[in-house]
């Protein structure tokens, strides 16, 4: 046989593997029966989980750690990246104010806050950095990014003239927004925020409605937070011009994109796609015979804008053949992806539990890549 390359570009496996320890393991698969096989590893991810690492990664950079206010207020741990080269930062707001950080007894997204998220970006430009790229899924707050302003010197005013406390529902309460001590370095800043939602700041659609009822919000709750949201939104457009309210993706993270877009020159883009430019996905993958892409589920919402799919629309540009590889994949999936993917394979041993499937799943996905070149060596040969 010739030699083929390989080029696998996985996401992270949530709450078990990293996309390198994915593709290390889909590596070990195919050398069980190709040695000689040249194996490009891509780590991939959607400005969710693992967005850090996998561009850390790909670009021989550093994760650094910082003690940050987290959701509720009280210090947390948290990290962010830079990338080789020291002049762009990468930064998981879920790292300083995720849903993972609160608990069914203590999340209230009445009173969480994102400042953890803007003393993140703090450190980041302190380490003199001139490109961030932000991911926000996953948050624990419904405060419009209000709080990730503040840490960035922002002041959020009542009718008189004191500070806001933390949280969405105080929002109700702003009358004035004092951007004077607002972070000069900003404005020198390009910030992408990656966003893998398009729902707006206000409505049935929007952050309030959409998310806050698994950050624990009762149906009161939603309707106190949107109307909060929406008069921050009026504030918002009174003061600076900027109409935020109906923006695709001000919604994501509890109106963090709306935040962001209020008061920096953030530009709102697809995941995705902002870490195959940055790894270069396109050109590698024009030299290589196979693909190998995944993530942990593989189901409807993989259409949507999730690593596998957008690697498999740049392989198929180029003809490339794709497998994905997933923990669990959904009933009626593989007719759903029968254009992107020309295999799907799922790791999860149907003789134990998904669970302990997920707890080898390195040794899982060695093994399902081995047994699934032998039974189709015909396609490789």
């Amino acid at each position: 046989m010739e030699k083929h390359i390989f080029v696998i570009a996985p996401d992270s496996f949530k709450g078990s593997m990293t996309a390198k320890q994915v593709c290390d393991a889909v590596e070990k698969g195919i050398k069980n029966v190709f040695p000689e096989a040249k194996c490009i590893k891509v780590p991939m991810a959607d400005g969710g989980e693992g967005t850090v690492q996998s561009l850390v990664d790909a670009t021989e950079g550093k994760v650094y750690e910082a003690r940050v206010t987290g959701p509720l207020g009280t210090p947390v741990m948290a990290q962010y990246g830079i990338l080789g080269g020291a002049e762009t930062a990468v930064i998981e707001m879920a790292s300083a104010s995720g849903i993972q950080l609160v608990n069914e007894d203590t999340r209230n997204p009445l009173i969480t806050t994102t400042f953890g998220a803007g003393e993140l970006v703090k450190a980041c430009l302190d380490r003199g950095v001139t490109r961030l790229m932000m991911g926000i899924g996953g948050s624990a707050t419904n405060d419009g990014g209000a709080g990730f302003a503040q840490a960035l010197g922002v002041r959020f005013l009542d009718k008189k003239g004191e500070e806001l406390p933390f949280g969405g529902l105080a929002l109700k309460d702003l009358e004035r927004i004092d951007i004077s001590n607002l972070d000069k370095r900003l404005q020198y800043t390009t910030l992408k925020v990656v966003c893998d939602v398009s729902n707006p700041l206000c409505g049935e659609n929007g952050a309030s409605f959409i998310f806050g009822p698994q950050k624990g919000a009762t149906p009161e709750m939603v309707e106190s937070l949107d109307n909060a949201l929406l008069h921050y939104a009026g504030i918002v457009k009174a003061q600076f011009g900027k109409d935020v309210k109906d923006i695709q993706g001000a919604g994501a993270a509890g109106g963090l994109g709306a935040g962001l877009l209020a008061f920096t020159n953030a530009s709102l883009e697809r995941g995705v796609e902002i870490i195959i430019d940055y790894t270069r996905l396109r050109d590698i993958i024009k030299d290589a015979d196979f693909v190998f892409t995944g993530e942990g589920k593989i189901d409807i919402q993989t259409q949507y804008g999730k690593t596998p799919y957008g690697v498999a629309q740049i392989a198929k540009e180029e003809n490339k053949k794709v497998i994905a590889i997933a923990g669990y994949i959904e009933k009626g999936m593989c007719e759903l992806y029968t254009r992107e993917f020309d295999f799907m394979l799922s790791i999860v041993d149907k003789t134990i539990s998904e669970e302990e499937s997920m707890k080898n799943g390195e040794l899982n996905i060695e093994k399902r890549v081995t047994q699934f070149i032998i039974d189709n060596k015909s396609i490789f040969c």
